[in-house]
């Protein structure tokens, strides 16, 4: 439908169906643009404009502001609460389809400016559109005027063709209708958009209603009146059509039609745990029950014994009441202004006490009288944990499985390699709760970083077989691991928490779970509604030693190697006696021993160490000198490569090796210290090695074959000697058992100092470069010092050297 012409106004046009024309002035009311271009009587239909289009574009209303009550309702709860129902009208479809392409009904009244479809056939052809005009009348050629108006629809037919009869015999006829006409209505009161409306002659009060945007914040949604030549046609109430879905009281519209929406009622305030919490309008003698219908009833969580009713007493004073959610409650009055409160139910849970921490299924269980913790934990198989479960079934995965190469990704970032790189075969008897114990390896851990900051210099030379190989060893390493699957229960103590009723104050009630699961009475603790009964693990809080499942790993020439759970206080030795000892192939004097707790201390001082360093180094950086070109540039350098120093020992990890000063040759069984066993120790000893190693300044860095008898010097020689950058003064030893020699160890004890001292299998001679000693390195310690301290094995050194 095309629209008419209308006064301008300053407020935006609404949405409406197509096929609704607005106008205030009731003097436009003949100016209408037909619905479509149609055949019959142009003079019950003015032509088209042609530049206007045939629908309004729908612009949403600017939303209006809270009323005062609405204002008054925020400032009592704290939180806004909308009119119930406006939303209906917040964005009305502008797509509705255009009225006269609906059905008819039978009872609709032809009236002037319908169309009549006419066809008929046998001895009178007809096919026609005729429009009826002002005086109620059509015109047929060859049979003349016919009076339709005031017609039902059902009786069209039987009246045209009772006319027609009159002048022929033997026809058919069949009567429809085409284009129908368009009425202007009324819409006043309080409503978004009064004024009046050019709509079909099929709409309804609630089409109309739409398309003035529906009642305002302060019209009433109730009392929407339809009036028909000063009479009162129907009363509509929108919260049938909201609540109920019920139309029954929607009228079709005629000419002339007022609708006429009034002020807003008694109004309520409904919050809390209902379903539509909103502001809800009241008819005369609706109850507590009525207003909580109209809210789509209470939520699950509501407290469905009562709800606080805040009351305006007389204009002048506020009350708070206490509604029943009974009968009697339901049936009482509300008021105007009443701002009704639902409670939520309380979280408090009867009868029931809380189990949970290192359980199977923690959570809440059922009490009952007498209850204790036994009846709780009756087995102990209750205290196995999902995660035990969970992590036994991993172990049978597919070493390809996506979870089973994260965990493998993690262990190969902390795998040693100083045993492995002697070995044709890697070890398979790693296991992954050693993994951030072994994560301090210098070869290892070193190797990776330095491959990290050259991965993608690196990767196109990384040949395809050298992946697949590690990837293969890696898998061979994984598959037989041992491990602790889930950290072992605390049997000696347990907790009950308590909240005292009286004072409310909490008790905390121990017990011995292993005693009080035996059925000792006097640890079998009685329980009582609302207990926390919490179970802890000996990860959760460290228990005596005695008490602490310890296993130790024992690596390499062993009889027996494995994985092994350490006695209450048993020592190094004894474990080394308990398990056979070694093979004739052990090297003694190379064995390895760490220590989590150890590598812990010497990462923390290590870790402080650089720090104190980088601060120096920044510190001298930031110094500003008087210096020449030439001085700035090698300052410059010189801080570049100090820089770059601190880089690499940031790159150092401490393995937490502990030296055990093991006499090269003698060593034996009895040699080995009377340690007392930490949980995660691990003893490596090697085969014996055949070579020597040289690293550093150097012209042949290298591998050389061990002989008997050779000492520093000649190995020195055998490598070419220092080169000009390297430190011969410097030089030092990192011997197979971890400890370390130094140049400046020998002065003055014979002449020829490090040079002469001979070297065991597995020993590592080290010529580092030369450091500028300016003042920005002057907190830097002597090589074998930093070496030495943090007892960092050959890998790590070759990252400093890089």
């Amino acid at each position: 439908m095309g629209a008419a012409a209308q006064t301008e106004q300053p407020m935006a046009v609404p949405q409406r169906p197509a096929g609704v024309q607005i106008t205030n002035n009731p003097e436009d009311q003949d100016q209408r643009i037909p619905l479509r271009d149609r055949e019959g009587d142009e003079a019950q239909a003015p032509r088209r404009n042609q530049n206007a289009p045939s629908v309004r574009e729908s612009i949403p209303l600017p939303p209006e502001p809270d009323t005062e009550f609405q204002e008054f309702v925020t400032s009592t709860l704290g939180r806004r609460l909308p009119i119930f129902g406006q939303n209906l009208f917040r964005n009305v479809p502008s797509t509705f389809a255009p009225l006269d392409r609906v059905p008819v009904t039978p009872d609709y009244l032809i009236g002037p400016g319908d169309e009549l479809v006419v066809h008929s056939w046998g001895q009178i052809d007809i096919n026609y559109r005729a429009v009826v005009d002002r005086t109620g009348t059509i015109y047929l050629p060859r049979v003349g005027a016919i009076s339709v108006a005031g017609l039902r629809y059902d009786q069209l037919n039987d009246a045209i063709k009772s006319a027609i009869g009159r002048v022929y015999k033997n026809f058919e006829l069949s009567v429809t209708l085409g284009q129908l006409r368009s009425i202007q209505v009324f819409v006043v009161g309080q409503v978004r958009r009064p004024g009046v409306y050019t709509v079909s002659s099929l709409s309804t009060l609630v089409n109309a209603l739409f398309a003035s945007g529906g009642p305002s914040s302060h019209g009433s949604m109730r009392n929407i009146q339809l009036k028909r030549q000063g009479k009162e046609v129907t009363s509509f109430d929108l919260y049938d059509l909201i609540v109920r879905g019920d139309k029954s009281k929607d009228a079709q519209l005629l000419p002339g039609d007022v609708i006429y929406v009034a002020p807003v009622g008694r109004l309520a305030a409904l919050s809390g745990s209902v379903n539509v919490p909103a502001i809800f309008e009241l008819k005369d003698h609706d109850t507590l029950g009525d207003a909580i219908s109209y809210a789509g009833g209470l939520t699950t969580t509501a407290a469905g014994q009562r709800a606080m009713v805040e009351r305006i007493d007389d204009h002048h004073a506020r009350r708070t009441e206490e509604f029943s959610l009974a009968a009697d409650g339901l049936g009482k009055e509300l008021h105007d202004g009443d701002i009704v409160r639902f409670l939520h139910i309380s979280p408090r849970f009867e009868n029931t006490v809380t189990l949970r921490g290192n359980v199977s299924v923690p959570g809440r269980y059922p009490w009952h009288d007498g209850m204790r913790v036994r009846d709780l934990i009756p087995r102990r198989d209750v205290l196995v944990t999902y995660e035990y479960w969970k992590r036994q079934n991993r172990l049978a995965l597919d070493p390809e499985s996506e979870s089973f190469q994260l965990k493998e990704d993690r262990q190969r970032r902390g795998r040693t390699q100083s045993y492995s790189d002697q070995r044709p075969s890697p070890s398979s008897n790693d296991r992954p709760d050693q993994q951030d114990r072994q994560d301090q390896s210098p070869s290892s851990n070193n190797d990776q970083d330095r491959e990290q900051r050259t991965g993608e210099r690196d990767q196109s030379r990384e040949r395809p077989t050298d992946r697949i190989e590690a990837q293969r060893a890696t898998e061979e390493e994984i598959k037989n691991e041992v491990k602790r699957s889930a950290a072992e229960i605390n049997w000696e103590y347990a907790l009950v928490q308590r909240l005292n009723p009286d004072d409310l104050t909490t008790r905390l009630l121990p017990f011995n779970l292993g005693k009080a699961i035996a059925g000792d009475d006097a640890q079998n603790l009685p329980l009582q509604p609302g207990d926390v009964i919490t179970i802890f693990s000996q990860a959760d809080m460290q228990v005596p030693i005695g008490q602490q499942s310890k296993f130790v790993r024992l690596e390499g020439e062993f009889k027996t190697a494995g994985v092994y759970q350490v006695e209450p206080g048993e020592t190094l030795q004894h474990l080394l006696v308990r398990v056979g000892g070694f093979t004739p192939e052990a090297y003694l004097y190379g064995a390895e021993f760490t220590r989590e707790s150890t590598r812990e201390e010497q990462q923390r001082r290590l870790d402080q160490y650089i720090d104190d360093l980088s601060k120096a180094i920044e510190r001298n950086a930031g110094a500003q000198r008087n210096l020449s070109p030439e001085e700035a540039l090698a300052e410059r350098q010189s801080l570049e490569g100090q820089r770059r120093l601190l880089d690499r020992m940031r790159a150092l990890k401490a393995n937490g090796r502990i030296v055990m000063e093991l006499k090269p040759g003698t060593a034996t069984l009895a040699s080995f210290p009377d340690l007392v066993l930490e949980d995660g120790d691990r003893l490596l000893v090697p085969f014996r090695p055949a070579t020597v190693n040289v690293l550093g300044s150097v012209y042949n860095s290298n591998a050389f074959i061990y002989k008997p008898g050779k000492t520093v010097g000649d190995y020195l020689r055998l490598s070419g000697g220092s080169t000009r950058d390297g430190d011969k003064g410097r030089s030092f030893v990192i011997r197979a058992d971890g400890s370390t020699l130094s140049s400046q160890s020998f002065h003055g004890l014979f002449s020829g100092g490090l040079n002469t001292v001979p070297l065991m299998p597995g020993d590592t001679v080290v010529v580092p470069e030369k450091l500028d000693k300016g003042a920005v390195l002057r907190g830097f310690k002597d090589w074998t010092q930093i070496v030495g301290q943090f007892v960092l094995g050959a890998a790590a050194v070759k990252v400093l050297l890089q």
